[in-house]
């Protein structure tokens, strides 16, 4: 029996290693963090994973994250190493954990696109309360103005919140998002949207069949401001007043610097100027949408697939202390975009130099990401480039001309592909996108131009040196009475609405409204120039029943005073303008609300916002103060006019560039746009 019992069981294993590689092509060495196990709640833990692979593709590294008692989902996916010494090392995961103690599964996936072999290995680290006691206690983060603050476990089935305040009754009360009791572990909030070196009093409010009730109450005192960080200063030409919204006194603000030296960081402030929050990484970048979760999307510079370019790589969602949730890049949705059928969605590293005619690639994330889809999906813009015959929109180079397009690209809540549009798939003319039909001013782009223009890399010798910059796609909003999305086109003079369908459309463009599109305009106050042009930020106010409110820069009308056209008739001249429009699809109108003098000329950038008391927030961006070169944004609140299409302006701020701006009461309470 014995003699058997061993005959079967190598019998087993010959059959086992039938199945079974010959060798592992790719293997991982070690997953190792900065810190040992266990470390209290906030600590920063810096993850590594070295790795071999045998053959000669580049790997790449993800990294999965489950909490205690729950499943594993992305928060770093598929990224470049570096090769040294015939081993792989990824790029450092920061990890962060602020909200439960217990015992965290930390999952490193390594994979060879090349071969499609890959390795994973799944390790466990002990995270510990902050709170050990009977009494909530307040530490402080790495930024002197977020705080993290953990209180004891409360009851099943109860929420719990965060009250804070100044001790001084500077600003109103705040209070957190709420978050369902998970006994028998504590309780732990980031505070966020306080004044620097201010004490607050912080109390923990127990939520349970609507009776709330209160914890003891600790104080906290923020710190100074960095002084090796460069922040922005403010200047109040129109105080808030009583007709200001003073409901919703924080102003989140993504600034931009560009042309300049100075970076300064993404800042909130108060009605007045004063910072209260502040995220710095020390370059560009473009914070895209504040969320309903205290959370952040941003785009940012980082290394991805493409070694020659670092500029908007990376699309990452932040928490209000700055940590990382979620981070994917553009070479990983390249991958998947290419799996999926999508021909202009290789990288441009792959492209051959001179690029023929037909080929295309993407270069970057650019101007917006939202997350308002349902099932908390994400879309994001991409830039495309794609080489055209020569004479294609009127280039008169003799050369392969490079026309810059946009993909909207959808992903799923693990940041995975779902859909896409292509603007080149749609490009064939009336009702669609028309190829010949270029930028309403003819812009054009070069490599290496930093504002204004994506990154550019099929312009190279052998094409011709000026690439058409022919949509230049700036805003996103998904409209829920449809489930479809509405684009914003700034170098059409056209909102577009794209056929989603909550994922099941065709990504046909339904109507394009602006000057030659296909609404009416009802010029009630016979306007000589009624149409909006070059605009920014369009969305539908109240959930999605209007109005329609945008900034009107007004690029084209005050580039082309006299224009007049089979649908643009008038002087043109002006300023910039809020705007508020009525949308009536089914008779294909559009009716103005408001439409107001901003005085100042906005070249570029800017939001509009109806706010909570009726007044609407518009941000004039890109302009040149007088007699300097300075560029500046302003931050204005508009209290309407009743009987007119005009109105008052209650609050107006000079501010540096600003790309956006969100009025909000708290930063746990943004508007849903």
């Amino acid at each position: 029996m014995r003699t058997l019992a061993k005959c079967l069981w190598l019998l087993a294993g010959w059959l086992a290693g039938l199945c079974a590689p010959a060798f592992a092509t790719v293997q991982i060495l070690s997953i190792t963090p900065s810190l040992k196990s266990p470390q209290p709640i906030g600590t920063v833990v810096r993850w590594v994973v070295r790795a071999t692979d045998s053959q000669a593709g580049t790997l790449t590294f993800q990294f999965n994250l489950a909490p205690p008692g729950g499943v594993l989902a992305l928060v770093k996916d598929f990224n470049v190493g570096t090769l040294q010494s015939g081993a792989w090392t990824s790029q450092p995961f920061v990890w962060v954990p602020t909200s439960i103690e217990g015992v965290y599964q930390i999952q490193a996936v390594v994979k060879d696109f090349a071969s499609g072999e890959t390795a994973s290995k799944t390790v466990q680290f002990q995270i510990t309360p902050l709170v050990t006691g009977s009494t909530p206690v307040a530490v402080a983060t790495a930024n002197p103005l977020v705080a993290l603050f953990s209180a004891p476990s409360c009851p099943a089935g109860s929420m719990m919140q965060v009250a804070f305040q100044p001790q001084s009754l500077k600003a109103p009360q705040t209070t957190t998002s709420s978050i369902n009791c998970h006994p028998p572990a504590t309780m732990t909030f980031e505070i966020a949207g306080m004044y620097p070196s201010t004490t607050y009093n912080m109390v923990a409010q127990t939520i349970t069949g609507g009776i709330v009730t209160n914890g003891t109450p600790v104080t906290f005192t923020t710190g100074a401001l960095p002084t090796d960080i460069p922040f922005p200063s403010y200047t109040v030409n129109v105080p808030a007043g009583p007709q200001t919204d003073t409901a919703d006194w924080v102003i989140l603000q993504n600034v931009l610097q560009f042309g300049g030296n100075v970076i300064y960081p993404e800042v909130a402030t108060d009605l007045s100027g004063n910072i209260i929050w502040y995220y710095n990484t020390g370059q560009r970048m473009f914070l895209t949408r504040p969320l309903q979760n205290a959370t952040m999307l941003t785009m940012q510079n980082g290394l991805s697939w493409n070694p020659a370019s670092t500029g908007l790589q990376l699309l990452r969602q932040i928490d209000l202390a700055g940590n990382i949730v979620k981070e994917t890049n553009l070479g990983v949705l390249s991958e998947q975009l290419v799996a999926m059928g999508a021909a202009d969605a290789a990288l441009c590293n792959t492209i051959p130099i001179p690029a023929p005619v037909g080929a295309a690639c993407i270069d970057a994330f650019h101007h917006d990401a939202i997350q308002t889809l349902p099932n908390g999906d994400t879309a994001v813009l991409v830039a495309v480039e794609k080489i055209f015959p020569a004479g294609t929109q009127g280039d008169t180079t003799g050369l392969p001309v490079d026309i810059v397009g946009d993909m909207i690209v959808v992903l799923d809540t693990n940041w995975q592909v779902l859909w896409y549009f292509d603007t080149f798939l749609h490009d064939s003319g009336a009702p669609q996108l028309d190829i010949t039909r270029p930028a309403v001013l003819g812009e054009t782009c070069t490599a290496g131009q930093s504002a204004d223009c994506p990154i550019i890399s099929l312009v190279t010798p052998g094409i011709s040196p000026l690439a058409k910059d022919w949509l230049h796609a700036n805003s996103l909003y998904y409209w829920p009475q449809s489930g479809d999305i509405v684009w914003s086109s700034r170098n059409q003079d056209w909102i577009m609405k794209i056929d989603y369908n909550n994922g099941a459309g065709t990504g046909n463009v339904l109507w394009r409204m602006g000057p030659c599109g296909d609404f009416v305009f009802n010029n009630l106050n016979n306007d000589p120039w009624p149409w909006f042009s070059h605009q920014h930020e369009p969305g539908m106010e109240n959930g999605g029943a209007g109005p329609l409110t945008l900034l009107d820069n007004g690029n084209t009308r005050y580039s082309k005073p006299g224009a007049s056209t089979g649908c643009i008739q008038g002087a043109g001249g002006g300023d910039s303008r809020g705007m508020a429009l009525t949308v009536d699809e089914s008779n294909m109108t559009v009716t103005p609300v408001l439409s107001v003098n901003l005085e100042v000329r906005s070249f570029g950038d800017g939001s509009a916002q109806l706010l909570s008391n009726g007044n609407y927030s518009f941000l004039p961006s890109y302009v040149r103060l007088p007699g300097t070169h300075n560029i500046v944004s302003y931050p204005i609140e508009i209290l309407p006019t009743p009987g007119t299409l005009s109105g008052t302006q209650v609050l107006n701020i000079l501010a540096p560039q600003n790309y956006r701006i969100w009025r909000m009461p708290s930063l746990y309470a943004p508007p849903i746009t």
